[in-house]
């Protein structure tokens, strides 16, 4: 699966450190490689009430969740949203 980042996603991804930044882009490459895997346990949730299909959350750490949606068409994982727990939904 290949992997996208939206302009906010980056923008998201720059205010963690090198440690954590390291440790994002290391969860959401494993996130792409086992996706079908992933979607029977806890840590992947699809988000309801969005206006998009197939838009999910994936907790990398503890405090840190990722929004993304998956376009079937071109099996691309388009990340939106990377940031702590209390922030990532606003």
């Amino acid at each position: 699966m290949k992997i996208q980042y939206a302009d906010t996603a980056v923008d998201n991804l720059k205010k963690f450190n090198s440690a954590e930044r390291a440790l994002i882009v290391k969860k959401i490459h494993y996130l792409a490689d086992n996706f079908e895997a992933l979607k029977t346990g806890k840590k992947l949730r699809e988000l309801k009430g969005t206006e998009y299909k197939n838009q999910y959350r994936f907790t990398i750490a503890r405090k840190i969740r990722a929004i993304f949606r998956v376009e079937d068409e071109k099996l691309i994982l388009m990340v939106l949203r990377i940031g702590l727990r209390k922030d990532v939904y606003e």
